[in-house]
């Protein structure tokens, strides 16, 4: 695989994320440099130094040449203070003046450090991609590490849980997790709903059970989360409770400049800290009084009757910001799904979701969904 096709995955299993995560541990280069050794050309990133190639004569430093994604051209306009539009133009129509203008702020401030994160792409002598160019105080937390620690902390209770799916982006990981062992009936919550995929009854079967949803960014765009879901078994709906989320910052102590290759003590830290976040999401999230507690709270503001679908979810998108595409979706979900409540607001969001094929649009999406329910109660209140 390209470097390239190494950036995402949509609705992958375990054993997918797990190839690809990986095959970009092998493609990684970090390294921490002074802005002096960065260059572009062609609108390319070029790291002085950073990279090696073998030749007749053995191995050769070489400059790592990276192409920016879009998050990393947004860390370039955020760090050297050019207007994102304007840089954006620039690539996009001129990429003579993309590179003068990266090229002069670099220049500008010679010693200021950044930790650079990019995939070589070691199947061919192509440039690699420019993830992210971040701080040199950065605390790296990887995918890999955090799945496998993520993994390791289920493993070490009780509770049986499985990976349901997985996502990837430019920007985030993505990986929700599930158990059917900790499971509530909701009759109430999903009383004359029925699933806008298959058609099925929620009264017929209103089991909801316990999961949440970890996330990470490699590249600046997030803390480390577990935030804790409730699913409903009959279309795969998602209700996700923020407010209970465990999180941890990417910040820590200057890195030392140059590549980094991580101790094993250092991954050791890693993967201790986040097995420890994970088993305190399963004893917390996968627990039955939770679940109960939560479909307790959550029916309390189901029912209230809509009246209006189509005002109400229009209010309901222009509050959280969603687009029109995602307006039409929720109001189509909303009408199939039969539930003219306020918990059918909540039910048509998360099921709009799934149908994203933009795995960051779809999870905060799906994140907004209790909101929204709320959002649509107290609309059909006041109106």
């Amino acid at each position: 695989m390209t470097a390239t096709e190494l950036l995402t995955r949509r609705n992958a299993d375990l054993g997918e994320i797990v190839e690809v995560l990986r095959a970009q541990q092998s493609a990684k280069l970090d390294v921490v440099t002074p802005a002096s050794n960065l260059r572009v050309a062609d609108g390319a990133l070029r790291v002085a130094g950073a990279d090696h190639e073998l030749s007749m004569d053995g191995v050769a430093t070489c400059d790592a040449v990276l192409n920016p994604t879009a998050s990393a051209d947004a860390d370039l306009a955020t760090k050297l203070d050019i207007p994102l539009p304007y840089l954006r133009r620039m690539r996009q129509a001129k990429t003579d003046l993309y590179d003068a203008n990266v090229n002069a702020w670099l220049a500008d401030r010679p010693e200021r450090r950044f930790l650079v994160r990019g995939l070589r792409d070691t199947a061919s002598a192509t440039p690699g991609v420019l993830r992210a160019l971040l701080s040199d105080s950065y605390r790296i937390v990887d995918n890999l590490d955090i799945l496998m620690a993520v993994l390791d902390g289920i493993r070490r209770t009780d509770v049986q849980a499985e990976v349901t799916q997985a996502d990837l982006t430019e920007s985030r990981m993505y990986v929700k997790v599930a158990s059917r062992q900790v499971a509530e009936m909701a009759p109430e919550l999903l009383a004359g709903y029925r699933s806008p995929f298959t058609g099925a009854c929620g009264a017929e079967n209103p089991l909801v059970f316990a999961g949440f949803v970890v996330s990470n960014s490699e590249t600046g765009r997030g803390r480390f989360t577990i935030t804790p879901q409730l699913v409903v078994q009959v279309c795969n709906n998602g209700m996700t409770i923020n407010h209970h989320a465990l999180s941890e910052v990417h910040l820590g102590g200057k890195l030392d400049e140059g590549r980094i290759r991580w101790s094993t003590d250092t991954h050791a830290a890693a993967l201790d800290l986040v097995g420890k976040k994970a088993r305190d999401a399963v004893a917390t999230f996968l627990d039955r009084d939770f679940v109960r507690a939560q479909l307790h709270e959550i029916t309390a503001s189901a029912g209230i009757a809509i009246s209006a679908p189509a005002e109400t979810i229009e209010h309901v998108a222009k509050k959280l910001n969603f687009t029109s595409e995602q307006q039409d979706a929720i109001l189509a979900d909303f009408i199939s799904g039969g539930a003219c409540t306020s918990g059918g607001v909540l039910h048509a969001v998360t099921s709009a979701a799934q149908r994203l094929p933009d795995a960051d649009a779809a999870y905060e999406m799906e994140r907004q969904g209790l909101r929204a329910m709320s959002l649509a109660a107290t609309y059909a209140i006041t109106r």
